[in-house]
């Protein structure tokens, strides 16, 4: 297997409801829309990679029920390879998603027994990746192939959503530890994004910081900077970081510049925003590069 980009991690697969507003304890409420997808960073990560015309490959699990294989046929439609998918008896993991007007979400995500692959179980010896994208939810399996993808040259990148068992493994051994503003202030002990940069830094090669609407911060080596988002109408931010991280793996398979992958990245993360839905919403090359056109 010869792929762009490697995706390793987390499937599930989401209902997105959108609703006037977050019910309140013992309230019931009705939706105006109901999204229903595949979701999961590394899955929509590696849809993200396809959608912008390269390969991609994603190594996770999903279950033998309905929502399984709903979304490994999401999965073959798109153009990813998931050859190196598990499917067994445990539920595929479902997340319910309340979406307000101005784009601000809460999730219930639900697992049941469902565990992280064993790492004896996934073969990768055979696959050819350009940058391999982790999210830290199938810790033994990327624990256990992170050195020799680092090895045979691969980029490595860290999707760190949240501080956990996988993403503090893979959190310093990684080449770019690409991390939320949730991540960074969780690892420091408080809310200050920009002393947090400055720790991280201390053991990682290169990091950034997603602030969503403020945009992000990042540090490489002796250079630092930020970006300000893009400004868009959000009708809904899940996915957005997602579709930062696939995007920012599919720019560094193609080797373009940092800024350039910083500001490509960004406004594919902005452009998922205007629909409902993650998976809807993840941008092709085509309306990126229209959108950053129009500017």
């Amino acid at each position: 297997m010869q792929v762009d980009v490697l995706c390793i991690g987390h499937a599930s697969y989401d209902l997105v409801f959108a609703v006037s507003h977050h019910p309140a304890p013992d309230e019931k409420c009705v939706a105006q829309e109901l999204v229903s997808c595949g979701g999961g960073p590394a899955a929509n990560g590696a849809v993200a990679v396809v959608r912008l015309g390269l390969r991609s490959a994603f190594v996770g699990y999903l279950g033998q029920d309905l929502h399984g294989q709903a979304h490994k046929n999401e999965l073959l439609d798109e153009g990813v390879d998931i050859d190196l998918v598990l499917q067994g008896d445990s539920p595929t993991p479902l997340s319910a998603v309340l979406v307000k007007p101005d784009g601000k979400r809460a999730l219930v995500n639900y697992r049941g027994r469902t565990q992280p692959i064993p790492a004896e179980v996934v073969d990768l010896s055979k696959v050819i990746a350009k940058t391999v994208l982790f999210d830290g939810h199938e810790p033994h399996v990327s624990v256990q192939w992170l050195a020799y993808f680092k090895q045979c040259n691969s980029v490595t990148v860290l999707d760190a959503g949240s501080l956990h068992e996988g993403t503090k493994s893979l959190m310093f051994e990684v080449d770019y530890l690409v991390c939320s503003r949730k991540f960074a202030c969780q690892f420091v002990g408080r809310d200050d994004p920009g002393h947090a940069l400055e720790i991280l830094a201390q053991r990682s090669p290169a990091v950034i910081i997603t602030l969503g609407e403020e945009g992000l911060i990042w540090r490489r080596g002796s250079e630092k900077g930020q970006m300000p988002a893009f400004a868009v109408d959000a009708i809904d931010t899940t996915g957005a970081g997602d579709t930062f991280h696939g995007v920012f793996a599919a720019c560094m398979a193609e080797g373009r510049s940092w800024e350039e992958t910083l500001r490509f990245s960004s406004a594919a993360a902005a452009l998922c925003c205007t629909q409902l839905g993650a998976r809807p919403g993840i941008p092709h090359r085509k309306d990126i590069e229209a959108f950053l056109g129009n500017l």
